[in-house]
């Protein structure tokens, strides 16, 4: 027997750090505690005016942590009298994490949503805002309605961001004391801020704090990928075509694939046979396809051969009314209106013969590392984040706690069986999931791709077993379908379980069967005594589950990640009930078959199985685990890689984007206009001129030239020429003096504000035109500088130098062309018509390195689902006249970008102003 370490010693005596931590926060749960008679005592007034009591407290000058006990007491007894929960001491706890900027470890079931209401409201008092970020738009809308009532009886407001609102509206939920939405609308929110003229038509105020739910989801699956605003590019969809039918005549001999770093190269033999064939389409410029004159072709063959080697129909995305629909690789979801950048999309097009929609060029980009590391306090709650702890360290700072739960967990997780393949495999769990249902015990069943849910349920068909199927080609029925899946002898077969949102409650969800059964009943018909007919009929169903041993969790297979194992695992077992969980695993899996042991293994597998034959072994569950944290590692590197390069960006976009505020919130700008003519004229006088040069050395015609295109100005030089006391100095001083009237002259036809008005808008936009462009320079260059390291040079470093003497040069360039606009510009006085407003960006969340999309923007089936879920305080808009139903008195009085008067849902200008 092996003697234990001193480690595992003093672990058994004295508990983990995280046992130590949590035990430490015991006093503070019993000082909350001690309020609760008190409070209880009290009407409701008494209890809302807390509020206005702790506010005092702070202006006076004390701090969140001392006035912590009661306002968390105060939540308390809100939410007894409100919803009719009271917070468990556990849920407590996790929400002192919370408020400490931790992320707090909750089993599912375990009320993480009722957590977070205490942080929240205690983070709020200063008035600063609390922003609350969910994974999909249904969880954001249906949070802040649920969970509202409780902040709103307190005497706080709550604002909820989700898709299709005005500015008007967003800028009142941002303005609200707690603001709910996903990490996508708050993102690109930022972005688009930043993109505006006018600081007034900006949404967001100054950043507080956030708090994440699903933390493990935004922050670390989906930051693989960075936010992206981008705009159409000229059309090329003939080049995609020419070169989709060569690569669609390749042979599997002609390139390699490696399926872990997703990617694809030509063999040797393989680029010959491209070049002949581009050549005889008339795309080959010269007889070398690497040469520079081809780099556009080399990048449409690239994603052509990731289009049709790489990315399957049905997996990766499906093909639906003749447009490519993205499937979420997390969630396997529908994401319409999602598209991969870069090329990637098109070359899917082409591959199955759809319109080929334009490319689109970047203009503003942002990772979500980035983004949450601008909040001053960050936390985020989650069932599975321990696996990922060092990186939540690294990136965010933020260290994982641990949180009991409430009820000790019954759930039976048993060992992995192995079968020799698929077929075997799938055999196998349909037979095991039809005894299970026979017995009235539901079961969810976890697969990793649609066609895998398709082909388990033509098993389940063969066998007789009714089920539910609920993937992207099914997800308006999601919610109904998650909801029922306690039910007894329930059979649901789910594409990734993360992130769903909706409880399974063994028994049945009263509320959606309520919803479902009393829509049909008749009018003045008694729904009381409906609803406790439907009560108890899920009682005794929940009985009766119970009795044949819970939800049972079967896994088709392991994912890459531990994290989206154990998500599944986590929907049994909740709040204390029985529950079984186990995983089916066979060769042919993605994961053993990419990452697992070597062939050796694979092959004494194949010889030593007979078919049908099933294995368990610790072993073999280790060998899997092993697979996994690999995969991890590899995508924790890939993550990494992404910061470490945005993070030059981000220390640009910070300067941009400081400079822009600057501008809007200026008075005047001359000074800054001043300083910019100044040094063009300094440039270009100091390049004719060098210092400790004679007249007769001096690039006269040069610098005649230069100020003619930069300035308007043509000075007598050569006549200054004949002055015997000439040196650069002087030149430099009469030009500046000669451009600086010639601008004040042209200031003079102007009224003062309307000059301010002039110099602002060309600041913004020429900033604006530079930075687009240097951003899509980064991409190019983040593209080719890993071929540095064949020079055994560090990548990073190398980018990091091009950015930083990119970024100059876009400087000086900004410089030039302000002067040079204002210089050569005729004013003349027109009535003012307003700021430019923003095209209709295309919004992207893809990966630089896989092409996937993982955005979750539109996130619970249809968006009438979560606009019908808004809480009704925010649907309210600001006072304005009555419009009438005759749309020629809208023009001028209903902004572009507002929803049209008419009701059709579009924006004004796509509507009926479009007519006007």
């Amino acid at each position: 027997m092996p003697i234990p370490g001193f480690g595992a010693v003093a672990k058994s005596l004295f508990g983990s750090s995280n046992d130590r931590y949590v035990k430490s926060l015991a006093p503070l749960v019993a000082k909350i505690a001690g309020f609760e008679d008190t409070l209880a005592a009290i009407d409701d007034a008494a209890l809302a005016n807390q509020t206005v009591l702790f506010r005092e407290r702070l202006t006076a000058g004390e701090k969140l942590d001392a006035i912590l006990p009661e306002a968390f007491a105060t939540v308390r007894e809100a939410a007894k009298r409100v919803l009719g929960m009271r917070h468990f001491d556990v849920q407590m706890i996790g929400s002192i994490v919370l408020h400490r900027g931790e992320i707090a470890e909750m089993r599912t079931g375990e009320g993480k949503t009722l957590v977070a209401t205490l942080a929240v409201y205690l983070n709020a008092l200063p008035g600063e805002g609390v922003h609350v970020i969910t994974v999909n738009d249904y969880l954001a809308a249906r949070d802040a309605e649920w969970m509202g009532q409780v902040y709103r009886f307190l005497g706080l407001s709550v604002g909820v961001i989700v898709p299709n609102l005005s500015d008007e509206q967003r800028r009142a939920a941002y303005n609200s004391d707690i603001t709910y939405g996903t990490n996508n609308e708050f993102g690109f929110d930022y972005l688009r801020d930043n993109m505006k003229y006018d600081r007034a038509s900006m949404v967001q105020r100054r950043f507080a704090m956030a708090i994440v739910d699903e933390v493990d989801s935004v922050l670390i699956d989906e930051a693989r990928t960075p936010l992206i605003i981008s705009g159409p590019t000229d059309d090329k969809s003939e080049l995609y075509m020419q070169v989709d039918a060569v690569v669609k005549r390749l042979d599997a001999v002609d390139y390699e694939k490696d399926e872990k770093q997703k990617s694809i190269i030509l063999t040797e033999d393989g680029t010959e046979k491209v070049e002949r064939m581009l050549e005889d389409a008339g795309l080959l410029e010269g007889a070398n396809l690497y040469d520079f004159e081809n780099t556009q072709v080399v990048h449409h063959l690239n994603q052509s051969l990731r289009a049709n080697m790489m990315f399957k129909r049905d997996t990766d995305y499906i093909v639906k009314d003749e447009k490519v629909v993205i499937i979420d690789e997390f969630t396997g979801r529908m994401m319409d209106g999602r598209r991969w950048s870069d090329g990637l999309h098109q070359a899917v097009e082409a591959k199955e013969g759809v319109t080929i929609e334009p490319e689109n060029q970047t203009m503003a980009s942002i990772t979500f590392q980035n983004y949450f590391r601008m909040y001053p306090k960050l936390s985020g709650m989650t069932g599975t984040a321990a696996t990922e702890a060092s990186e939540f360290f690294d990136i965010y700072k933020m260290n994982v706690v641990t949180i009991p739960t409430n009820v000790t967990v019954r759930r039976r997780d048993e060992e992995d069986e192995f079968y020799k393949n698929t077929q075997d495999k799938f055999r196998a769990i349909a037979r095991k999931i039809r005894e299970h249902a026979a017995n009235g015990q539901p079961v969810l069943v976890g697969t990793v791709s649609i066609e895998k849910s398709e082909l388990l349920s033509e098993f389940l068909n063969q066998e007789g077993v009714d089920h539910s199927v609920l993937n992207a080609r099914h997800h308006e029925m999601e919610a109904h379908i998650v909801a029922q899946a306690g039910r007894l002898g329930a059979v649901t077969i789910a594409t990734n379980m993360a992130g769903r949102g909706t409880d399974i409650q063994l028994g049945g969800n009263l509320e959606f069967r309520t919803n479902d059964e009393l829509a049909t009943l008749p009018e003045g018909a008694p729904r009381d005594e409906a609803i406790a007919r439907i009560r108890e009929e899920i009682a005794a169903e929940k009985d009766a589950v119970l009795a044949a041993g819970g939800l049972f969790v079967l896994g088709t297979e392991r994912h890459e990640s531990r994290r989206i194992d154990n998500q599944l695992r986590g929907r049994s077992g909740r709040q204390g009930d029985p529950g079984l969980s186990r995983f089916y695993l066979s060769l042919d899996d993605d994961l053993l078959r990419i990452f697992g042991p070597d062939t050796l293994f694979a092959k004494m597998m194949r010889n030593n199985i007979e078919d049908g034959e099933a294995i368990g072994s610790k072993w073999l569950t280790k060998a899997i685990e092993t697979a996994q944290k690999k995969v991890e590692a590899r995508n924790y590197d890939v993550r990494k890689q992404v910061v470490e390069y945005d993070d030059v960006m981000n220390d640009q976009r910070k300067v941009v984007y400081e400079q822009r505020a600057d501008i809007m919130d200026a008075e005047t700008v001359d000074e800054m206009v001043d300083d910019m003519r100044t040094e063009t004229v300094n440039a270009v006088v100091g390049a004719a001129c060098p210092p400790n040069s004679y007249p007769e050395q001096w690039d006269v015609e040069g610098m005649k030239t230069g100020l003619a295109e930069l300035l308007a100005l043509q000075p007598p030089v050569d006549d200054w020429l004949k002055e015997d006391a000439l040196d650069a100095e002087i030149v430099e001083e009469r030009v500046r003096e000669a451009a600086d009237t010639m601008v004040r002259d042209k200031a003079a036809t102007l009224d003062a504000e309307t000059w301010n008005q002039v110099e602002k808008s060309i600041l913004l936009q020429n900033l604006d035109h530079h930075w687009k462009e240097h951003l899509a320079t980064l991409d190019a260059l983040r593209q080719v500088v890993h071929l540095r390291a064949y020079a055994q040079k560090t990548p990073i470093n190398e980018y990091k130098q091009e950015a930083f003497s990119l970024f100059e040069r876009m400087l000086d360039q900004i410089r030039e062309d302000v002067t040079k606009t204002i210089a050569h510009a005729e004013f003349q006085y027109q009535p003012p018509v307003g700021l430019p407003e923003l095209p209709d960006f295309i919004t992207t969340h893809f990966d630089p390195f896989t092409g996937l999309d993982d955005s979750n923007d539109r996130d619970a089936g249809s968006t009438g689902l979560v606009q019908a879920q808004l809480p009704p305080l925010q649907t309210i808009r600001p006072e304005e006249p009555d419009l009438g139903m005759d749309p020629a008195s809208w023009v001028g009085r209903v902004s572009r970008n507002a929803p049209c008067p008419c009701g059709s849902g579009l924006k004004y200008k796509h509507c009926h102003g479009a007519v006007a």
